[in-house]
């Protein structure tokens, strides 16, 4: 096509207007990229440091916030029932029933279990029920029973590891206290008989390869724990020696917990404090002397909790939440404006019960969920994967 002589060539037009608007875009799209870039890294930096932006984020954006009668409901036929959490599931034992609901309040699975009064204890995937001063136990492993097994006695405390490993601790035999060992197939591997002290925990390493016992001396003027380190193999083996090393605390402390963590190290807890036996040492990590502690506990994984009430105001105290990595003693702290009423802890996840809310946070010092109920909580079942907030008549499910 001509105009006014010159020859004009539409399709190289076009051509030409394309190629302006693709080198166009390209100049636009890495100034975009930078804004993107820019506001994200704003964004993040505010979170961080800002407490207002991050609670405006995790309410809104994030979606943490759960609402009592807003989230998924168990209705409870019976008043009477015991209800526990354990890996994905929350379980529900009542007439010799356990029924296995998962998160979304729908029932799996119904196990046939002879016990009414139970202790319960979970590790990973798998769950330990016994009869509390009595002779059943049972072992569940994700759905489904993997053993169960009769003992002579009355169980007074049940613990298993990661790895389906179990002690049970017997009362009222002959001897004042036996501990009965087995492994994940509920081979019974040996007992071991204490004689005076009270028997106050036991727990199983990582490993399969330590069971470490917590005792309690009575029989003096003043309180004696000791920490007793054995040999799985050797007690296996009845081998003399398979005692390795007995820790004694000094005089009147008491001590009310222990846990294996990852590496063979034993967290302690007394009533005044948490120290950790690693490597044939026995060092504090924690004293409470001069401070206010709410809570404790050692249950977390690699981690110890503490929970101290400090002033921030004449008549008002906010609850400081200290995490202590076990590895290398590094502290991450999570304020809250309330005083916490009850602490509970698995896995990765800590739970604070502040009255009528819930603050769930993981062992890095962030909030994941937060439960606000219309009315006083009193009851909360906890895994890694799920917390049950349990009323008279319902469980209201919190998916972790």
């Amino acid at each position: 096509m001509a105009v006014n002589g010159v020859d004009i060539n539409m399709k190289d037009i076009w051509k030409e207007s394309t190629i302006n608007n693709i080198n166009n875009q390209k100049k636009i799209l890495p100034i975009v990229l930078i804004i993107i870039i820019i506001s994200v890294i704003l964004i993040g930096i505010l979170y961080l440091n800002n407490s207002i932006v991050r609670e405006w984020i995790d309410k809104n954006i994030f979606r943490k916030e759960v609402k009592q009668d807003k989230a998924t409901t168990i209705d409870l036929k019976e008043i009477n029932t015991n209800i526990y959490a354990f890996n994905k599931y929350i379980g529900i034992l009542n007439k010799n029933k356990f029924e296995i609901y998962n998160n979304s309040g729908n029932k799996e699975e119904e196990l046939e279990i002879q016990i009414s009064n139970p202790y319960f204890d979970s590790s990973n995937r798998f769950l330990a029920i016994a009869e509390s001063y009595g002779q059943k136990l049972y072992v569940i492993s994700d759905k489904n029973i993997m053993w169960e097994d009769t003992v002579d006695g009355e169980i007074s405390q049940v613990h298993i590891n990661k790895n389906g490993y179990v002690a049970v601790v017997v009362v009222n035999t002959s001897h004042k206290t036996v501990i009965v060992i087995y492994n994940a197939q509920g081979e019974e591997l040996f007992k071991i008989y204490i004689s005076s002290n009270r028997t106050s925990d036991v727990s199983i390493s990582n490993d399969n390869k330590h069971i470490a016992i917590a005792e309690v001396d009575t029989s003096g003027s003043i309180i004696q724990s000791n920490v007793k380190i054995l040999s799985i193999e050797k007690a296996r083996s009845k081998k003399e020696d398979s005692l390795e090393n007995t820790y004694k605390s000094e005089n009147g402390k008491l001590i009310t917990n222990i846990e294996y963590h990852d590496k063979n190290k034993l967290v302690c807890m007394y009533t005044d404090s948490i120290r950790i036996i690693e490597d044939g040492q026995d060092k504090e990590l924690i004293n409470n002397k001069n401070k206010k502690v709410l809570f404790q506990s050692v249950e977390t994984d690699n981690s110890i909790i503490s929970v101290e009430e400090k002033s921030s105001g004449l008549f008002t105290a906010d609850s400081i939440v200290n995490i202590i990595n076990v590895e290398n003693q590094n502290t991450k702290q999570y304020q809250i404006k309330s005083i916490a009423k009850e602490l509970y802890s698995y896995g990765d996840i800590i739970a604070l019960n502040l009255g009528t809310e819930i603050e769930f946070i993981n062992k890095g010092g962030w909030l994941v969920k937060r439960y606000i109920a219309k009315q006083e909580i009193t009851n909360i079942v906890l895994s890694n994967n799920i917390a049950g907030i349990v009323y008279r008549d319902k469980i209201e499910i919190v998916n972790l």
